[in-house]
């Protein structure tokens, strides 16, 4: 069988201007994934992101741990089905019509970073409302256009793979709940209940013969974990 491994992104910039840029510990985080990887001698047959920033960023900090080893690692490749869906483009289509409910939400989406807890609240309920679809607007990619997105790029990869080839994909968290959901076919609420605990260079690994795909692990953070800094444990 192959395997398909799904690494999200080094924690990004919460709250600043400039969401898509690596943070000093997400391009740690990066590291310390790519000497975990090749301490291990999982080396990969191909190598894919989206074109986000903080996934490129990612990629390159991790698999230079692999150079630095001298370790061969292929060319990357950017497929942008495996991009993030756009969240600022979905709260400003869906929050106006919040605002008799939640007066405050947009003091404190303005002000995340000092609102964590606040801002997961609201934002979780805006996941809600784009995930009935029951407010799609003209102009914004629904939860199904985002899946469909994402399931096409996952079906490239399958489609130029054989059956033995291990495969990185540097992508985000949302791009990942959308696999779950297509792969294991749990409903897409609870999907997101799993999307919250995905941490920052996470592996979750899919198997895959032919087209049949299977969810091998999810959300291995061991590469963290050994460390003993809990600083290094990000969500975002």
């Amino acid at each position: 069988m192959g395997s398909i491994y799904l690494i999200r992104h080094g924690q990004a910039s919460f709250g600043a201007d400039d969401y898509d840029v690596l943070s000093p510990i997400g391009v740690r985080q990066a590291e310390i994934l790519g000497q975990h990887l090749a301490e291990l001698g999982i080396c990969f047959d191909r190598c894919l992101a989206g074109d986000l920033r903080r996934q490129q960023h990612t990629a390159t900090s991790a698999l230079a741990q692999f150079t630095a080893k001298g370790l061969a690692v292929p060319p990357m490749e950017t497929d942008a089905a495996f991009n993030e869906f756009d969240a600022d483009a979905v709260i400003r289509a869906l929050i106006p019509a919040m605002l008799a409910d939640e007066p405050e939400a947009i003091d404190i989406l303005r002000n995340a970073a000092q609102n964590r807890a606040e801002f997961q609240r609201i934002f979780a309920l805006v996941i809600e409302r784009w995930l009935a679809g029951t407010y799609d607007t003209p102009g914004l990619e629904s939860w199904l256009g985002f899946v469909e997105r994402v399931q096409a790029g996952l079906q490239r990869i399958l489609e130029q793979a054989d059956g033995q080839q291990k495969i990185a994909v540097f992508t985000s968290g949302g791009t990942i709940t959308a696999l779950l959901h297509l792969i294991t076919r749990m409903p897409a609420r609870q999907a997101f209940e799993l999307n919250w605990q995905i941490v920052n260079t996470s592996l979750n690994q899919l198997k895959f013969r032919g087209r049949e795909v299977a969810l091998a692990s999810f959300n291995s953070h061991a590469h963290l974990q050994l460390l003993k800094a809990p600083e290094l444990i990000t969500f975002r």
